[in-house]
């Protein structure tokens, strides 16, 4: 399957402060991350989430954004500096293979990713690997570009890996997954 990258000047189309009318980020993984977790956003962007999650995470919380594109991670460390939570953010640049995280996390976030991977498998593999034994992964897929059958097929892979459904949040715009490990 070939898997084509959004180019990092086009998310500005989406990722910019009219993206707050659909979501708050602080308001749609509180249930999922408190202060002082470390959470890994994969596939960061410009930063609009990993903002969000740097403000939930608090002071002694922190947040790995993770991109594919240096653009990106630049962007999102200026924007992270004007919000007042560039300390609490450490980014990384990926490689397509992989999400370049090894520690521990205690959240991890797929916003509008897990369809540009060129193999789910493999991402959702090493997702499980880093999450903790009680930590969530929150996925979320475009619905007006991921088809219900291939969201489906996403949650049978991510089953087949051993993280377990728990939870779909309704995020407007997108189809969701909270996943926990399935021990």
């Amino acid at each position: 399957m070939t898997c084509r990258v959004c180019t990092w000047w086009k998310a500005y189309t989406f990722d910019n402060c009219l993206r707050r009318l659909l979501y708050k980020p602080e308001k749609a993984f509180t249930p999922y991350v408190k202060p002082g977790m470390t959470v890994a956003d994969l596939g960061c962007g410009m930063g609009f989430n990993s903002i969000g999650l740097a403000k939930t995470v608090g002071d002694e919380g922190q947040v790995i954004a993770v991109d594919l594109q240096p653009q990106m991670l630049t962007v999102l460390k200026k924007r992270a500096k004007r919000a007042g939570v560039a300390q609490r953010i450490q980014t990384r640049q990926c490689e397509p293979d992989s999400i370049g995280v090894s520690e521990t996390i205690d959240f991890a976030l797929a916003f509008w990713v897990v369809h540009e991977v060129p193999d789910t498998r493999a991402f959702l593999q090493q997702v499980h690997s880093c999450l903790a034994d009680d930590g969530r992964f929150l996925v979320a897929e475009p619905s007006f570009h991921v088809s219900p059958a291939t969201f489906e097929t996403m949650l049978n892979i991510a089953a087949d890996v051993g993280l377990k459904l728990g939870d779909q949040p309704r995020i407007r715009g997108s189809r969701t997954g909270v996943f926990v490990k399935d021990r």
